[in-house]
């Protein structure tokens, strides 16, 4: 971006003048000093100073760049931050063999999403981690992360898999941070609410279950109500889907259904699941969601107006349809629950 006054003729600038300019420009922009020392040195009111340098941008002696990785898209990024009133939103460039990209790169999102934990974590947090393939890859691609308590969030898809999944991201978030783990080596979804309430009796599930409360920051996966896409549908039974998406269901989070409007539905569901509860996501000062691609779009703008998740890292595809969308949400970080209780 380069900084020149529209509508403003440019002066007229001797060599001397030039020099001087550029000098004064480089002590400024590029060597951190204050107007006022520029001033002293060269021995012109600091008031002179400032003239000088907005000449030197109209002159086009200097350029300013705001620049960040190719990968990155700042104007969604702000644009989305903004609509739902979001902490840190990161807009990710979907993958560029197809305009109309409908699957995300969960690499990409994994990776970008590491460096936003690093960023986002302090020492003696305590960093909670949901099911969920984005998160999976986001703790494989972690490579920096302060000394903190390491909790899974919820079960996890098939109890034969934990190694290579849930159990295995926290293990490596705990080992990246030097931190201790507490995974959860148990379904996400079980036949009925006694055997669940029963497993969370057990003593290691119990002792993750100990820390939801202490959880300062968490990262989640989102889902839609469809094939592929979201876990819970994929573990039920034809006909419970079709019970719950009768009720509305729009979306999925940690075994959480919401309607399109981000009210909770089909809660008798989260009897049977081994997950952390709503109200305890709702208490955790950052929740990071990672969700992309267009078949996600509906329900990242779901969830988002739950007030769950206070930051979000997506794809181009997802954010032009979430910019998109119908009349503007409440902000995410107003998380009274929008159903009341």
């Amino acid at each position: 971006m380069t900084g020149m006054s529209a509508g403003r003729p440019a002066l007229r600038m001797g060599p001397a003048e030039l020099v001087q300019a550029a000098a004064m420009a480089r002590r400024f922009y590029l060597e951190g000093k204050s107007k006022i020392q520029i001033a002293e040195e060269f021995g012109v009111s600091r008031f002179k100073v400032a003239r000088v340098l907005e000449t030197a941008l109209e002159r086009d002696l200097v350029r300013i760049e705001i620049r960040v990785p190719a990968e990155l898209d700042a104007e969604r990024s702000d644009k989305l931050r903004a609509r739902y009133g979001l902490r840190h939103a990161v807009v990710v460039e979907s993958p560029a063999e197809s305009e109309e990209t409908t699957s995300p790169d969960p690499e990409n999102l994994g990776e970008v999403a590491a460096d936003l934990l690093g960023e986002l974590v302090n020492e003696g947090d305590v960093l909670g981690l949901a099911w969920g393939r984005s998160t999976i890859h986001m703790a494989a691609a972690l490579d920096r992360l302060p000394p903190c308590t390491v909790v899974q969030l919820t079960g996890v898809y098939d109890a034969g898999t934990a190694e290579r999944g849930s159990v295995e991201a926290v293990r490596r978030a705990a080992q990246v941070s030097g931190g201790d783990a507490h995974p959860i080596y148990a379904p996400m979804l079980l036949p009925d609410a006694a055997t669940a309430a029963a497993l969370r009796n057990q003593t290691g599930i119990a002792r993750a279950f100990e820390y939801f409360d202490k959880v300062t920051v968490a990262c989640v996966s989102i889902g839609s109500w469809e094939p592929g896409i979201s876990t819970v549908h994929d573990m039920l039974s034809d006909e419970e889907r079709a019970h719950y998406a009768s009720l509305g269901v729009a979306a999925e989070m940690s075994a959480h259904l919401f309607d399109a409007d981000g009210r909770r539905v089909g809660r008798d569901l989260g009897e049977r699941c081994i997950t952390v509860e709503a109200d305890r996501l709702r208490r955790i000062p950052e929740v990071v969601a990672i969700a992309g691609g267009q078949r996600k779009a509906s329900a990242i703008d779901a969830v988002l107006r739950s007030g769950l998740v206070t930051s979000l890292v997506t794809d181009t595809a997802a954010a032009d349809h979430l910019l998109s969308a119908g009349s503007a949400p409440k902000p995410a970080l107003d998380r009274a629950d929008p159903d009341g209780e």
